[in-house]
């Protein structure tokens, strides 16, 4: 995050912002389960396999599933140039979630989870580096990580402020969930017509932004 130029690091607060909105959506649809903090959903797998939950289990396995189907069509699609990769991956995630809208308006929720969570997966493939994610956005357990890291290092004797990207990117999702939380209150899952328009929006914005 630190080593980002600050245009990308507005995007990935804006990105951060969306993945926090995204996931309250599934959270509280699913009643607990995430459609991008596959850490939880891996060991609330582990409990249903243990507890002998078996349609919890194939569930979360599904989830897991196309997460990383999402994953894997996302970094096919950021191959290329590097400020064009932004915007196409931001385009697929956007018409990914636009499906999930109109499947959800249909009354097929189970197809919108799972367009959103590969909408979810599909994000991190925004900032790449050597194909590895060089900024988590949808989770946040490194970023935490490296909030605690960089917080001992202010205090003896490093950059006093350098913890500071790490707090604001979490507190964007933190943010965002907020929001989506009291946006799926009123609207259910036609909140996720927001998410995508602001996907989309991303997209164009970075399309034609001048940053590299």
């Amino acid at each position: 995050m630190r080593a980002l130029a600050p245009s990308h690091q507005a995007l990935a607060l804006s990105l951060a912002v969306l993945a926090g909105y995204v996931d309250s959506l599934g959270f509280l649809q699913l009643g607990g389960v995430f459609v991008s903090f596959m850490s939880g959903n891996s060991t609330r797998l582990a409990a249903s396999l243990a507890e002998g939950r078996w349609a919890a289990a194939g569930a979360l396995a599904g989830i897991l599933a196309l997460f990383v189907l999402g994953s894997f069509f996302g970094a096919l699609v950021a191959r290329g140039a590097e400020a064009r990769s932004r915007s196409r991956v931001l385009a697929f995630e956007g018409v990914l979630l636009v499906m999930a809208a109109l499947a959800a308006g249909l009354g097929f929720n189970p197809v919108a989870i799972g367009l959103m969570v590969m909408a979810m997966a599909a994000e991190n493939s925004v900032f790449l580096r050597n194909g590895e994610v060089a900024v988590s956005l949808t989770y946040m357990t490194g970023t935490l990580v490296k909030l605690g890291q960089s917080l001992a290092a202010a205090v003896t004797g490093g950059d006093r402020w350098g913890f500071g990207p790490y707090l604001i990117l979490w507190g964007g999702l933190t943010g965002g969930a907020v929001v989506g939380a009291m946006t799926f209150g009123r609207l259910g899952l036609a909140a996720l017509w927001p998410a995508a328009a602001f996907a989309l929006l991303l997209a164009v914005a970075t399309r034609f932004s001048r940053a590299t």
